[in-house]
């Protein structure tokens, strides 16, 4: 990203101006279908600029439908890889379908469904 979008236009990245670019555009993308089309039934949580919010949105959202307080709510996740993003045709009864995410120091293992370290001794 160009140092002079740093940090007020653009958001954060590491990556080459033309992956910038291109990552933008994927997101663009991605909210425009959000708009055009409605909520999708997974959603790209690395398409967003502060996932953070999303989360907290998608407590609040459970909150209200049971009239539970949220502060008295937590989160819960379950990694569901035996599922790719495109073959998810409807959101859950409640929460959300997340894709996209990424781990540093660790890795997925398809085989165990658990983490491995990047440098097991």
């Amino acid at each position: 990203m160009p140092v002079e979008w740093q940090p007020v236009v653009g958001f954060l990245s590491l990556k080459p101006l033309a992956s910038w670019i291109n990552d933008l555009n994927e997101r663009i993308s991605f909210l425009s279908k959000w708009v055009d089309q409605g909520a999708p039934p997974a959603f790209w949580i690395s398409g967003f600029f502060f996932p953070q919010a999303f989360f907290t949105g998608t407590l609040q959202n459970y909150a209200r439908k049971y009239k539970i307080a949220i502060d008295q709510l937590s989160y819960d996740f379950k990694v569901c890889d035996d599922a790719a993003a495109s073959s998810i045709t409807e959101p859950p009864d409640d929460g959300c379908f997340v894709h996209g995410m990424f781990m540093e120091g660790a890795r997925w293992n398809d085989s165990t469904h658990f983490l491995d370290e990047s440098n097991p001794k």
